[in-house]
């Protein structure tokens, strides 16, 4: 039962943090707490996390800090962070270079990465993009890494496509047909592309198709990182935030349309009109009430797809697009076991990055993540 589970986290996590935390929030030192990209709705966990008080509880004062990736990573590396959400490949790259940061929790449980297409571009299979304009946002990252690894798993090579880098800009550049099929977090932009096709200003794209990453080749996604001296000395504080994070992310999956609500002082421009958060309110209350009874995870599932179709009802696709990338986002989430990494996936985005020249000789991937701190 996917809800008698969480209580069981619950339980247990509540049992950890009274070891791990001596100290209460108000007398914690603050901690920063690393953050790629900005304030969005994809980060809804933690401001959950803040607004519930699961972060203090654990004696956590957490100061969220957003930059860039590579700043992240190395800050970790160096002590001057303990703990940021990091991509896979970037710790993999930064331990082959003495780096020691280590993933503790698989946040993502499925990798984000698809590529988009129009349904009238042709192409209709993976073999299909042979000879064709792919965006990309550059040679590096998540999207890069997922698309090669995308076309390893259907025999194709960065040389059989025409690869374009054209920037963060998938949506605009796919509209006015600068290219034919694009690399995207598949939780978000290919949404942002119909909402343009809805609205008459989109004319490259009559309707969209995607292709999931996850489907040919299970990469690693992002993760909470720390680093290896924080997990030698201190393992109790490592647990502490581990567990804090957990109940975060099970409360986005079971009830996304609180995780909205809470996420909304921390995300500028974030929907929610008088109408919109009072329907949502009665979503989260609806949510809650059938939570009660232990349903299994599918239930939980159904039942927020569910709620979300009746929001469609109820109000117009532009007004919920960042809603419905919350929904998209946590079904990547979602898992029968959340934060559990598997090896073979770990195994998998090293060779793509060998396969890519980012790395030259692979490192003992076993060191780069850890399942140890799991709630039980």
């Amino acid at each position: 039962m996917y809800r008698k589970l969480t209580n069981v986290w619950v339980a247990v996590c509540a049992a950890v943090l009274l070891a791990a935390a001596p100290a209460v929030a108000q007398d914690a030192e603050p901690t920063p707490f690393f953050m790629t990209f900005v304030p969005n709705i994809q980060f809804a966990q933690m401001y959950i996390g803040l607004e519930r008080g699961y972060f203090a509880d654990a004696g956590f004062d957490l100061e969220l800090e957003y930059g860039n990736e590579p700043d992240g990573v190395e800050l970790i590396a160096l002590g001057q962070y303990d703990w940021g959400l990091i991509a896979g490949e970037q710790i993999i790259i930064a331990r082959a270079n003495e780096r020691p940061v280590v993933s503790v929790y698989e946040w993502w449980q499925a990798n984000p990465i698809a590529i988009v297409t129009s349904a009238d571009s042709g192409i209709e299979s993976p073999a299909d993009l042979e000879g064709r304009r792919v965006g990309v946002p550059g040679r590096f990252g998540a999207t890069y890494s997922g698309l090669v690894a995308f076309l390893d798993a259907n025999d194709l090579s960065e040389g059989d496509i025409n690869l374009q880098e054209i920037g963060f800009n998938a949506p605009e550049v796919m509209c006015v047909g600068g290219v034919e099929a694009s690399a995207v977090y598949g939780n978000n932009e290919p949404l942002q592309i119909a909402r343009r096709v809805e609205a008459g200003d989109c004319d490259a794209v009559s309707e969209v198709r995607v292709f999931t990453v996850v489907d040919e080749a299970d990469l690693v996604s992002n993760g909470l990182v720390t680093n290896d001296a924080l997990v030698a000395e201190q393992p109790e504080r490592v647990a502490a935030m581990v567990a804090a994070f957990d109940m975060a992310v099970a409360d986005a999956v079971n009830n996304p349309f609180e995780a909205y609500l809470l996420s909304a002082p921390y995300v500028e421009g974030l929907p929610l009109s008088d109408d919109l958060r009072a329907a949502l309110e009665a979503a989260s209350e609806a949510q809650i009430a059938f939570l009660a009874d232990d349903p299994p995870r599918e239930a939980v599932a159904e039942q927020r797809e569910a709620a979300f179709a009746a929001l469609q009802e109820q109000f117009p696709s532009g007004e919920l697009l960042q809603l419905e990338v919350l929904m998209e986002t946590v079904k990547l989430w979602d898992a029968e076991r959340l934060g559990l990494a598997e090896a073979s996936s770990w195994a998998l985005t090293q060779d793509t990055l060998v396969q890519m020249g980012f790395l030259d000789d692979p490192i003992d991937v076993a060191t780069a993540f850890t399942n140890d701190f799991l709630p039980e």
